[in-house]
């Protein structure tokens, strides 16, 4: 019976059998820093960015490692797994990420690798995946994904970000002429004192509306963040909490989908050198 629902989970939540661009990227690793401001991430700066828009990354001060962990509803066959690193350099950044869904019965599998460079106020990247399902008794589907992105630093305290994931509309089967969605994401980022961040973020897929999310972070105290945010399509609630002593950050986020119940988010990333 746990493995009939995890299939059927599996068919309502993933891209293979779904148009749904907000399927599509629910899936992903986000890290559970992007999680806790309900994947309003576009504009973020972070080592996760490997993920959420490669243009980020050169944004980051050192070099980093970093890992995720997403439970989905109670069950181990919808859990995500996710680790990469971002190597720093004086124009920009290198990121690979690994990330793994699914059980034994379905499955997904991304390794990607990608660079971002900073010119003048905006930072721009590009990322190379290989994306790869597996289907108990129906074999294995797979293909090449581009996608490209960048954030501007418009102001001190306003920031714009853009990524387009599959530039190149892949098809994952040759057979079924299925293509992988073709998603568009941009957003803003108020920032109007160095404790508060308030993100603003519409995702589209081409063929569907928008979804719109909201996030916002606040600085509790000196490395020491709450989180929370709320997206559409579907209507669904997040809560984050982050803390960084020394070289380390470590990150948890709840998501509640008022349908199918929660999903716990962790996250830690460790840096090379002292902050």
């Amino acid at each position: 019976m746990k493995r009939l629902g995890y299939v059927i989970g599996a068919v309502l939540m993933l891209p293979t059998f779904s148009a749904s661009a907000q399927s599509v990227m629910e899936v992903l690793p986000r890290g559970a820093r992007s999680m806790g401001i309900a994947n309003a991430s576009v504009t973020l700066r972070d080592a996760w960015g490997v993920f959420n828009n490669i243009g980020g990354i050169s944004g980051i001060e050192q070099s980093a490692f970093f890992a995720g962990y997403d439970h989905r509803l109670g069950l181990n066959e919808l859990t995500t797994l996710a680790a990469g690193a971002v190597f720093k350099n004086p124009t920009g950044a290198l990121g690979v990420g690994l990330s793994s869904f699914g059980g034994e019965l379905f499955s997904q599998q991304t390794l990607g690798i990608g660079y971002a460079n900073q010119l003048g106020i905006a930072s721009l990247g590009m990322k190379v995946s290989y994306f790869q399902t597996n289907i108990e008794g129906f074999g294995r589907g797979a293909a090449p994904i581009v996608e490209i992105g960048g954030v501007a630093e418009l102001s001190p305290w306003l920031y714009f970000g853009a990524r387009i994931y599959n530039v190149t509309r892949s098809r994952l089967s040759r057979i079924t002429g299925e293509y992988l969605p073709m998603i568009v994401s941009t957003g803003v980022s108020v920032r109007p004192s160095a404790s508060l961040m308030i993100n603003l973020e519409a995702q589209k897929e081409i063929l569907l509306l928008p979804q719109v999310k909201i996030g916002l972070e606040y600085g509790l105290r000196d490395k020491l963040w709450a989180r929370a945010g709320i997206h559409t399509r579907p209507q669904q609630l997040f809560f984050g909490i982050g803390m960084a002593p020394k070289r380390y950050r470590f990150d948890y986020a709840l998501s509640q989908n008022y349908r199918l119940g929660f999903t716990h988010h962790v996250s830690v990333n460790f840096l090379w050198n002292d902050p």
